[in-house]
């Protein structure tokens, strides 16, 4: 067999090895095996916490409901007639599926210009800044998973509306990462970690 050969083979052999960077981990459900998959997730919700005040466990369940930690996650396309497609619901891209204004706010807030939403650390450093806001706007504890994602989905004028009122799915949804929330830190405060 020639060089280039073997050298190509090889390469596609190490490419099938490792899983894409838009793989989640496995174990949903499983705040430990998570953190034990991906070390770089820890260190990002780490730092997080330590920055901006957010427990692992509220970003880990607001992640699993915006995007079951995909790192290139998008909003389904819309279709007229069902079958042209119309373009996406909306902008929401990445782990935090930030919308592109919203997104372009934090990055000049914070000047982070290089900052992206596919990338684990800015996607929590994202979702920190944001929470915060709704802290100091709404009045909402950092440890409020349900409200904090209300005020996430809705936005902050929204969450001050209560738009959120009008949308009992939306409630379920919320009580749910509440549920997640709750379980991840139970999980957590029993974990090995480094």
């Amino acid at each position: 067999m020639k060089t280039p050969l073997r050298a190509l083979i090889a390469a596609l052999l190490l490419a099938s090895c490792g899983g894409s960077s838009s793989t989640p981990p496995r174990d949903l459900d499983n705040a430990c095996t998570i953190l034990q998959q991906r070390p770089d997730y820890h260190k990002a919700f780490k730092a997080v916490e330590r920055k901006w005040g957010i427990p692992i466990h509220v970003q880990m369940a607001t992640i699993h409901q915006e995007s079951k930690f995909v790192s290139d996650a998008r909003t389904p396309f819309r279709y007229v007639l069902g079958v042209i497609p119309m373009g996406r619901q909306s902008s929401a891209y990445g782990y935090s599926q930030a919308l592109d204004a919203t997104w372009d706010e934090y990055r000049a807030a914070e000047r982070r210009s290089g900052a992206k939403r596919n990338k684990i650390k800015d996607a929590t450093d994202f979702m920190g800044w944001y929470m915060n806001i709704s802290r100091d706007r709404n009045g909402i504890a950092l440890t409020d998973a349900r409200n904090q994602y209300l005020a996430y989905h809705e936005g902050h004028t929204g969450f001050r509306r209560a738009s959120y009122n009008s949308k009992p799915w939306l409630v379920g949804v919320a009580s749910k990462v509440d549920a997640r929330s709750a379980m991840y830190r139970d999980q957590i405060a029993g974990c090995r970690l480094r």
